[in-house]
């Protein structure tokens, strides 16, 4: 069978910087559009494997502000550059106001087949508070339009934890978004990075603080309605209805191999994990000029390091540790090697071990953290896997 990676694509323009956002994104740049994505198509070229593609995922930023006619053309480069293997999953985020059934048709028919729409709310209190561009009735209409322009593969991302929402106000939005009949959803409890708008609003007292336990109340409301309507909880933020789980994120979860193109995009070959230089200036001089992309935060990743992660990343997926699998994996005994880890966690009702999978309790998924730690070796430092998660 013929080896498999999956392409992470960073565009990072936006509108307007949300005020919870710390991604690599820049407002006021739409004018580079169009040699940022000639930049990109180089770089991809340069980074062809003779691996099949596994899976495409354009993220950002705000890659539905890219002009549809940019996205086919590097859609068509990539289709040169790398083997087909059947359907390729091909996601795009989306920003609700900046697609129409017009703009959605086009870019179904430029390869995008899963969509990606950024909800985060269905307040209009709470989209103004995180800085968004839309509202709620925009918000549905793109659900709408996207049905209407044919596609079969919907996610909606939702947040919960905002500053000012109500277990209330999370319930409705969570409920209308369900009667949309999303095939995916992902829920991301916020968290704020400093420097960040929100950070400083909330640190100002303009904004009130961050309630943990109200976020756990409104985790466990989520779990409990998405379980009724047929969702499959298969990682800690994310749901699906059977058969259309996130193959790309999947891949990051599962210590696949993946490629990143653009500014500030993260890659993991050959046990080595690295980013794109996060300025989009120097991004765009190199690329053009035809020269190595500069790279940040290189980092090789060890045996030891690599098992570990491995652990934790398992642990996020519903089915958790396949104790034989890993074993084979890592030519080790997981049980030998955290048997103080395991003890402890299983004593504080955070895990739980049946002999064959090593899993997180429902409160092991609301304090995921706690127990993650916990598996890192102890002089590793700094590491980019938080990467994975956010991309």
């Amino acid at each position: 069978m013929t080896a498999s990676v999956s392409l992470y694509i960073h565009i990072p323009f936006c509108r307007k910087r949300c005020s919870y956002c710390s991604f690599v994104s820049y407002a006021g740049r739409l004018g580079d559009i169009a040699k940022y994505m000639q930049a990109v198509k180089y770089e991809i070229s340069q980074r062809i494997d003779g691996r099949q593609l596994k899976s495409v995922y354009f993220g950002g930023g705000t890659p539905s502000l890219v002009p549809v006619r940019y996205i086919k053309s590097l859609m068509e480069s990539i289709s040169r550059y790398f083997p087909k293997s059947g359907k390729t999953e091909v996601s795009l985020e989306a920003n609700p106001c900046t697609i129409d059934n017009t703009c959605l048709k086009d870019l179904l028919n430029a390869g995008i087949n899963r969509l990606s729409i950024g909800l985060q709310s269905l307040d209009d209190g709470e989209l103004s508070t995180l800085g968004r561009l839309h509202n709620s009735q925009q918000a549905l209409e793109a659900v709408k339009h996207a049905r209407s322009a044919g596609f079969d593969n919907i996610n909606l991302d939702l947040i919960y934890g905002i500053p000012g929402q109500t277990v209330s106000s999370w319930e409705q939005t969570l409920r209308e978004a369900v009667n949309l009949s999303p095939e995916h959803l992902s829920l991301y409890g916020l968290s704020l990075e400093p420097g960040t708008l929100m950070m400083e609003l909330i640190e100002s007292g303009a904004l009130p603080q961050l309630n943990p336990d109200l976020s756990a109340d409104q985790y466990e409301l989520a779990e409990e309605i998405l379980e009724e309507e047929g969702y499959r909880h298969y990682e800690i933020s994310n749901w699906a209805k059977p058969g259309y789980e996130c193959r790309h994120n999947l891949v990051y979860w599962n210590r696949g191999e993946y490629i990143g193109a653009g500014t500030g995009a993260s890659s993991y070959l050959g046990g080595r994990r690295y980013n794109n230089t996060s300025s989009l200036d120097k991004y765009l001089e190199e690329a053009l000029a035809g020269k190595t992309i500069s790279i940040e935060n290189d980092e090789i990743i060890s045996p030891e390091l690599a098992s570990a992660e491995a652990a934790i990343l398992s642990l996020r997926l519903d089915e958790g540790i396949d104790m034989e699998k890993y074993n084979r994996d890592y030519c080790t005994d997981i049980l030998s090697v955290y048997n103080k880890q395991i003890t402890e966690l299983e004593g504080y009702g955070l895990i739980q071990n049946d002999g064959v999978y090593i899993k997180l309790t429902p409160r092991g998924r609301l304090l995921g953290n706690e127990v993650f730690w916990r598996f890192l070796p102890e002089l590793t430092g700094e590491t980019n896997l938080h990467r994975v998660a956010t991309e």
